[in-house]
C-alpha cells in the first residue's frame, strides 16, 4: 500500500501527466454532466418513474453502457456506440473490399477512411435515434405524434454522439489515451456504487441471506472478474522451430520460439456491435402508436 501511494505522488510530480489527468477527467466530468441532460419537450419525471417501475433486459443493458442515459431519454442516449459499430463496419470493409484494404495501408488513406467512419456514424445515428425514441420514450413523456419535435430530437442525438465521439478522440490525443474506451468504462462505472448499495439493502433486508450472503456473492464477483481477466489476458503458445544456419564458423538460428495466440482474439467487440442491432426500430411497436 505504501508503494502504490508512493507510486501516485510521483506520477502527480510530472507536470505533463498530471495535466492529462487532469484535462482526462474534465472531459469526463462533461460526458457525465451531459448524460443527465434530457431531451427537450420530455417529461424527466415520467421517465423516471417509468424506469423505477422496471424495463426490459435489453433496455437495462444498453443502459449500463451509457451509463443511464439510455433510461433517462438524455441527449448523449445513444452513447459512443454507433461511432464504434461505424468503425467495426469499416474494418470489416478493409477485409472484404481491395481498395478500402489499401487505404488502410496508407496515412492518407487512413485519415479518409476515419471521415468515412465519422460519416457512417453520423446515418447509423439518423437510422437509430427514430428506433430509439419509439421504442423507449412513452407517450405520456413526449409529444412523439410532433413531427418538427421528433425532426429536432433525432438531429439532437445525433449531433451529441458526434459531440461524444469528439470527447473520446480530445482523450486519445491530449489525455490518457484510449479515449473511446474510458468513455465506456466510466459510463459502465457510473452505475456501480447505487448497484452496490441496493444490493446491500436487498441482502440485509428481511430474507435476504444476510452478511453471510453478500460475502459470498463478492467473492464469486471479484473470482468472475478474475476470471474474464484470465480469459483475455490467455494465450495459447504455437511453437516455432527455426532451422539452423552456418555461415563461416558461425551457427545462426535453431532456436525454438513461440507464437502468442490470443484465447480471447474478439474480445468484448461481438457484444459492442450487436447492440446496434437491438436498437433498429421496433415496427410493430411503432406502428400501434
Amino acid at each position: 500500500m505504501k508503494n502504490l501511494i508512493e507510486t501516485i505522488k510521483n506520477i502527480w510530480r510530472i507536470d505533463e501527466l498530471r495535466n492529462r489527468i487532469l484535462i482526462t477527467l474534465g472531459l469526463l466530468l462533461v460526458y457525465r454532466i451531459g448524460s443527465f441532460i434530457v431531451l427537450p419537450g420530455v417529461d424527466s419525471a415520467v421517465m423516471a418513474q417509468n424506469a423505477a417501475s422496471g424495463g426490459s433486459g435489453i433496455v437495462e443493458i444498453l443502459s449500463i453502457f451509457t451509463g443511464g442515459a439510455f433510461t433517462r431519454a438524455s441527449i448523449f442516449a445513444l452513447g459512443i456506440m454507433p461511432y464504434i459499430s461505424a468503425s467495426i463496419i469499416m474494418q470489416l470493409a478493409g477485409i472484404a473490399i481491395p481498395a478500402v484494404q489499401k487505404k488502410q495501408k496508407e496515412e492518407s488513406g487512413r485519415r479518409q477512411l476515419n471521415q468515412w467512419t465519422r460519416y457512417l456514424t453520423i446515418l447509423i445515428c439518423v437510422a437509430q435515434a427514430p428506433g430509439y425514441i419509439f421504442t423507449t420514450i412513452e407517450p405520456d413523456a413526449a409529444p412523439l405524434d410532433d413531427k418538427f419535435w421528433l425532426m429536432t430530437s433525432v438531429i439532437i442525438l445525433t449531433a451529441s454522439t458526434l459531440f461524444v465521439m469528439w470527447l473520446g478522440e480530445r482523450i486519445t490525443e491530449r489525455g490518457l489515451g484510449n479515449g473511446i474506451s474510458l468513455i465506456i468504462m466510466i459510463g459502465i462505472l457510473a452505475q456501480f456504487p447505487q448497484s452496490f448499495a441496493q444490493e446491500v439493502v436487498g441482502r440485509m433486508g428481511p430474507g435476504g441471506g444476510g452478511l453471510v450472503l453478500l460475502l459470498v456473492e463478492v467473492v464469486l464477483w471479484v473470482l468472475i472478474i478474475a476470471g474474464c481477466i484470465l480469459l483475455v489476458q490467455g494465450t495459447r503458445r504455437i511453437p516455432v522451430q527455426f532451422a539452423k544456419r552456418v555461415q563461416g564458423n558461425k551457427q545462426y538460428g535453431g532456436v525454438r520460439n513461440y507464437i502468442p495466440l490470443k484465447v480471447n482474439a474478439a474480445g468484448v467487440m461481438p457484444i459492442i456491435f450487436a447492440q446496434a442491432i437491438v436498437l433498429i426500430p421496433d415496427v410493430h411497436r411503432t406502428g400501434v402508436r
